[in-house]
């Protein structure tokens, strides 16, 4: 924390002169919060451009995806004001390490901090999923198809790992399943290897989402 010089009226009594010193404390402290959040965190943009170096942060989203990042985006900017409040009233208390309510809306603050600039950066750099309705003969980011495995018949929604959910019927493009049927067309079979040996995949149908 950084330091401040804090002015006592040597008329106050101590009780007064400790009060002020604890307000100035939990004034420097929201501000300087709200300083960290207002920077957007830079650690967390950091961290942020580092896994998109790395190759782990998949920007692909649909246009529905994208809706589903802002709508949280605006619940989370509406509980911020309130937890900040929170955590100034328990501040107030003094003596932060002995104050577990303080210690624990805190940390609360803290992720709510990092899950908005996450949310922001998310949406920020998002690419759309936006299916070529010319191309719609082959299978691509976007794309709904149906296939049959062994007497199974399947139907995948091709999207961004973000989105992904084969419990749902959305698959990876990135996913061993996905990456093989990119490019393919209705009649062509993939094989995919898993633990419990090759598995073949036809197409039967190609649409878009």
């Amino acid at each position: 924390m950084s330091s401040h010089l804090i002015a006592l009226d040597q008329n106050q009594s101590v009780h007064e002169q400790k009060k002020k010193v604890n307000l100035a404390r939990i004034d420097l402290i929201v501000r300087e919060r709200y300083a960290i959040f207002a920077m957007q965190i830079p650690l967390r943009r950091a961290q942020i451009n580092r896994l998109r170096q790395n190759g782990t942060a998949d920007l692909h989203l649909t246009a529905a995806g994208i809706e589903r990042l802002r709508d949280e985006l605006v619940r989370k900017k509406h509980d911020r004001p309130a937890l900040a409040d929170e955590v100034s009233r328990l501040a107030e208390l003094g003596d932060f390490s002995e104050n577990a309510e303080y210690q624990d809306a805190k940390q609360k603050l803290r992720r709510l901090n990092d899950r908005i600039v996450s949310l922001e950066d998310r949406i920020k750099h998002a690419i759309v999923i936006a299916p070529d309705e010319e191309a719609r003969d082959r299978v691509a980011l976007g794309s709904r198809v149906t296939l049959q495995k062994n007497h199974d018949r399947l139907v995948y929604e091709i999207v961004g790992p973000r989105e992904s959910d084969p419990s749902r019927g959305r698959i990876s493009h990135v996913s061993p399943l996905g990456a093989n049927l990119l490019g393919c067309s209705v009649g062509e079979s993939v094989t995919v290897s898993s633990p419990s040996g090759k598995q073949i995949y036809q197409i039967l149908a190609i649409d878009l989402i």
